[in-house]
């Protein structure tokens, strides 16, 4: 087998699993080597009482690369990963060596999750959009943005289904090939999610997500990771959401199980609630079928 090599450029957590920490494992058991950059490195992620930490800026984000371009370590890498970034100045610094790398070889996936809020707040300073929209989205190859992203990327209101594929299109139009909108409110239904997602002239596909009644986090990292994964296994888009979303669906099920029971009849606390990666192995080299099935809208 190929050598898969991935440079995943996202946030770091000391305790729990967001970020770095929520990718790099699934990856790793999917038979990935990942070169972690960490964008922020935190005690814990922000949903715990108290947080504290450091965003990194441009400088400490180049003097790794260009320790790696020394070595001539950054030759063979077959997929770029991106999730949170904090800093005006790194995601400007990750731009450009996305774009060399791209440039250098034109083999290189990159899969973006342009991490910028939701539900129609941004919990990254604003002035990352009109990067990621004018500047870095142009080299991404898969793109993963929540409903309000994808609205902010495209400036399309998505109220409906028509409007999601409208801000699909637009994405396509820009250079992505692969668009999926991981979560909208348009299932019409107030516990589940709707899914939808397009490989460009190829297919387009909807799932409906079961709500579970935790909050959690690390979820979107850990999808990004996982669509990489299956997507460079040569499985159809549908397939790839199919078994990504069946493996989510059961690592959250596991975790809110081990919260609740944690919890002892009280609400499940940050740290109870950090997901069960490690311990959902099995789940991750064997999604589970049946779970999420994607219904094809066209082919």
């Amino acid at each position: 087998m190929a050598a898969r090599r991935v440079l995943s450029i996202q946030s770091h957590v000391v305790r729990g699993h967001v970020g770095n920490k929520s990718a790099t494992f699934p990856l790793q058991v999917l038979g990935f080597e990942v070169d972690a950059v960490n964008s922020v490195q935190l005690c814990n992620h922000t949903g715990y009482a108290h947080f504290q930490g450091q965003v990194l800026q441009s400088s400490d984000f180049e003097t790794l690369i260009n320790g790696l371009k020394l070595n001539n370590l950054t030759a063979d890498y077959t997929h770029i990963l991106t999730g949170y970034v904090g800093s005006e100045s790194f995601l400007r610094s990750v731009c450009k060596t996305v774009k060399e790398l791209k440039e250098a070889n034109g083999n290189i996936t990159f899969v973006c999750d342009p991490v910028m809020g939701d539900n129609g707040k941004f919990y990254v300073p604003e002035s990352l959009l009109p990067i990621y929209r004018d500047e870095l989205i142009q080299y991404a190859d898969v793109i993963t943005p929540n409903q309000f992203e994808a609205e902010l990327l495209t400036g399309v209101s998505i109220k409906t289904k028509a409007d999601a594929l409208k801000a699909i299109e637009a994405l396509h139009n820009r250079g992505c090939k692969v668009v999926i909108i991981t979560s909208s409110n348009l299932s019409g239904n107030s516990d589940s999610l709707l899914l939808l997602g397009s490989t460009q002239g190829c297919e387009i596909i909807e799932v409906t997500i079961p709500l579970l009644p935790a909050t959690f986090v690390g979820t979107g990292d850990l999808f990004a990771a996982l669509t990489l994964a299956w997507l460079h296994n040569g499985d159809s888009l549908s397939s790839s959401c199919q078994k990504t979303l069946s493996c989510m669906q059961t690592i959250l099920k596991r975790t809110l199980e081990y919260a609740q029971e944690r919890a002892q009849g009280a609400a499940p606390n940050a740290g109870q609630l950090e997901l069960r990666l490690i311990q959902s192995k099995d789940v991750i080299e064997n999604p589970p079928a049946g779970v999420c099935q994607p219904a094809v809208l066209s082919s």
